[in-house]
């Protein structure tokens, strides 16, 4: 692979159908009636505690991932590498870029929530610095099932 031809850049609105056509192909689930709906997306991109990233490949998506703070906790959200660029270190470069985002914006504290059957993302993340916290348990109160 020709490294040079790769891209990571902010997301635009204009993204939007070719990201969710991304996340289909590298099997990443979402939500089309509820969080990543067209217009749900376009207001986090207008949010300064937010950025979407999108790695590019001769102009295609092959990587996405999403950083979004809430002043004193980072989170990194919906990574997720094209299923023919997977084990080139990508993931990592795509996790770097969204760590220096929040530490840019003053964030000390990084997390990221991972299913229990990811076991390839908890290896990534162990192996890029995070711990895994066996003693937190994860509560949500949802108002509609699809956000």
């Amino acid at each position: 692979m020709n490294f040079s031809k790769l891209s990571i850049r902010k997301m635009d609105t204009s993204d939007y159908d070719d990201l969710i056509k991304f996340w289909n192909e590298a099997g990443l689930p979402y939500r089309l009636r509820g969080r990543d709906r067209k217009n749900k997306i376009s207001k986090e991109l207008k949010n300064p505690s937010t950025n979407i990233l999108l790695m590019e490949y001769e102009h295609n998506i092959i990587g996405s991932i999403f950083a979004t703070h809430d002043g004193r906790k980072g989170w990194i959200n919906r990574l997720a590498i094209a299923p023919e660029f997977r084990n080139n270190g990508l993931a990592i470069k795509l996790i770097t870029e969204a760590e220096n985002f929040l530490i840019q914006q003053g964030i000390e504290i990084i997390a990221c929530l991972i299913e229990n059957w990811n076991k390839q993302s908890m290896k990534l993340f162990q192996k890029t610095g995070y711990k895994k916290h066996s003693d937190i348990i994860y509560f949500t109160k949802r108002l509609n099932p699809d956000v």
